[in-house]
């Protein structure tokens, strides 16, 4: 495998994908979203990219485990119970696979996302 894989984030030319969350999901505003998806595993299990996201609230439900770094904007992760982070520009975390709650961007948001799915 040569130098030529190296998927470099600021050089991909990866084509957006804009998209909204289902309406039964959407809880306030309207959360329309960009996602680069930069690189995807050919087994289909893992991938990477960056995410864009419009003010809005809406359901989340991960089956995926995801690691996050937030690099512009600001966000609220809620759990079930209602508990918060607020999630700004260079805060990095991961959330494990089995989180239901919420996210909501209080201002446009764009992460770094890289995403593992086990089978």
């Amino acid at each position: 495998m040569s130098i030529a894989t190296i998927i470099d984030f600021a050089q991909a030319l990866t084509e957006a994908e804009r998209y909204r969350p289902a309406a039964e999901k959407i809880l306030a505003g309207d959360p329309d979203q960009l996602i680069y998806n930069h690189y995807a595993s050919p087994c289909g299990q893992f991938a990477a990219g960056v995410w864009e996201g419009a003010i809005g609230r809406w359901t989340v439900n991960y089956t995926e485990h995801e690691y996050c770094e937030i690099v512009q904007g600001v966000s609220v992760l809620r759990d079930e119970a209602g508990d918060a982070k607020t999630l700004r520009a260079g805060d990095r975390f991961v959330i494990p696979a089995g989180f239901k709650g919420s996210w909501e961007v209080l201002e446009p948001c764009r992460k770094i996302y890289v995403m593992f799915e086990a089978t």
